[in-house]
């Protein structure tokens, strides 16, 4: 069984570059150097775009777009599901939730037969356990793993409805237009869980009261504990459960007073709402892209901007952004390596969904193609994932 789960996570330790080889072939994406990209491909609702751009020595960020069955009956339902899945300490947790929550919310869809906020809850719970089962069975040879996890935000298309599930400090951003004065304005629909945040500060500071060190002001950023700066997260094993706060974990990890109840959550932020005719694309991204642009000037290039590309527009955008700050030319930091490009900026995904009002409308009885593809180019028809 250990060497089957060193096997299972082996690959997300390997550098990107190595995993994947530009191709003539678009079907599954394109690498450049550090960057992929699917410039432009169809989900049941419309189209998308997606780019990827490494900036860690392993790629911490995961992402994917299914499109298709949303659970494993033939008449259950049928919609897109998106996700981007932001690793801190490695790329585990990150791999682990590309492999495994998609898996679990077609589950959960097939015993309701439905989509609901219930569905999304119980995968995140279900993928949650799952990694803390590779946790315990690799403590007595990789212990840092406890050290390692991953936001988590996920857009589901279904019948109408958008779902939206989150963890952490990724975002999701409406374009709606507004029809009076033409304009495309940017509307944010997840909750952030960063202590950066006040009212996040004082939220985990009511749940913790006896705890006057739960939220630490070091180097000038609030972290939890002093360590992280996100308060809800999948994995980060060793600020939920105590068994993981002790050698052989690195000290830098290891709280000086033991802890009785989890520091850390793993419980979704979740909204449900109708999709509208003037509601025209959504931005999910990885916090990499909203350190250096806001909602509004993502919306703007999204609307400026051909489909075609519009996700590699908006990581170009980002990180002329960062090369600005650092007082250097765009074409100068595109030549860092990987590792110290970090220095420079985080690890950046971006799925830009397009909605097309009348396959929304109609999606209860749209049977389009089914399509699986994850970011970096690991790409199947959805049928292929099906338990046999």
């Amino acid at each position: 069984m250990l060497v089957t789960l060193m096997n299972l996570l082996r690959a997300c330790w390997r550098p990107s570059s190595n995993r994947h080889a530009r191709t003539g072939s678009d079907a599954a994406g394109r690498q450049d150097g550090l960057l992929w990209y699917k410039d432009t491909g169809q989900h049941v609702n419309g189209e998308f775009s997606m780019a990827v751009v490494q900036a860690n020595n392993l790629l911490e960020d995961q992402c994917q777009i299914e499109s298709g069955p949303l659970s494993f009956l033939d008449s259950g339902p049928y919609g897109t599901f998106v996700g981007v899945y932001d690793g801190h300490g490695g790329p585990e947790t990150a791999c682990y939730i590309n492999d495994h929550l998609f898996q679990n919310l077609k589950r959960f869809a097939s015993e309701q037969n439905s989509m609901s906020a219930d569905v999304l809850k119980k995968a995140y719970e279900a993928t949650e356990d799952g990694f803390f089962s590779v946790v315990t069975k690799l403590w007595p040879v990789k212990p840092q793993i406890a050290a390692v996890g991953s936001c988590c935000l996920v857009g589901v298309i279904c019948g109408g409805m958008l779902y939206v599930a989150n963890v952490g400090d990724s975002r999701v951003v409406l374009g709606r237009h507004v029809k009076a004065t033409g304009e495309v304005l940017a509307v944010q629909l997840s909750a952030e869980h960063n202590v950066s945040i006040e009212s996040v500060r004082k939220e985990l500071q009511s749940m913790h009261p006896d705890d006057r060190h739960i939220v630490v002001l070091k180097h000038n950023v609030w972290r939890v504990k002093g360590l992280i700066q996100v308060c809800r997260s999948i994995g980060d094993a060793y600020l939920k459960k105590q068994e993981f706060n002790r050698e052989p974990l690195y000290a830098k990890f290891r709280l000086r007073e033991p802890f009785h109840k989890p520091i850390l959550s793993s419980e979704p932020s979740i909204s449900v709402q109708p999709l509208q005719p003037h509601d025209q694309f959504l931005i999910f991204a990885s916090d990499g892209l909203w350190e250096h642009l806001t909602n509004q000037e993502a919306v703007d290039i999204v609307c400026s901007s051909p489909r075609n590309g519009c996700a590699r527009k908006l990581i170009r955008a980002a990180l002329q952004a960062a090369a600005k700050k650092r007082e250097m030319r765009y074409s100068d930091l595109k030549k860092i390596d990987r590792g110290v490009r970090r220095h420079f900026h985080d690890d950046i995904t971006v799925i830009v969904v397009f909605l097309d009002s009348s396959l929304v409308s109609r999606a209860s009885t749209n049977r389009g193609p089914a399509l699986s593809l994850r970011g970096g180019g690991a790409s199947m028809r959805s049928n292929t994932l099906t338990p046999t």
